[in-house]
């Protein structure tokens, strides 16, 4: 598995760095964001570091399906109203123009009651 030693998220991921802890499997690791933007705002990021979206490839399509499938479930169990009228956002910022701040792919699930800090 591919690890950067100076990434914040693989820091993170390995215990190095303390977290807040949603979610751990051998694949996905998924934690609250340390400055949330709305009442629920975790993040669920891949034990490998894959830089960003634009370092995505085939090869990676069952890791993202089980982001994606995973973040409903997680979104609920964290405090997220079911929908319709409940619901969530799934954000993925990528590169400078695109708001990404960590070089680590990551995706923020955000919900709750609004009005919300941001977004």
């Amino acid at each position: 598995m591919s690890v950067d030693a100076n990434c914040i998220f693989c820091k993170i991921v390995a215990g190095q760095i303390p977290s807040r802890k949603v979610f751990e499997d051998e694949d996905l690791f998924a934690f609250h964001d340390i400055a949330p933007w709305a009442p629920v705002h975790f993040l669920i990021i891949p034990k490998l570091h894959i830089p960003s979206m634009a370092h995505v490839g085939p090869e990676h399509a069952s890791l993202l399906g089980k982001i994606m499938t995973l973040a409903p479930k997680l979104a609920l169990e964290q405090g997220c109203n079911p929908y319709p009228q409940g619901g969530f956002r799934i954000v993925t910022n990528t590169g400078a123009e695109g708001g990404q701040e960590v070089h680590h792919l990551h995706v923020h699930v955000m919900g709750g009651p609004r009005p919300w800090l941001r977004g």
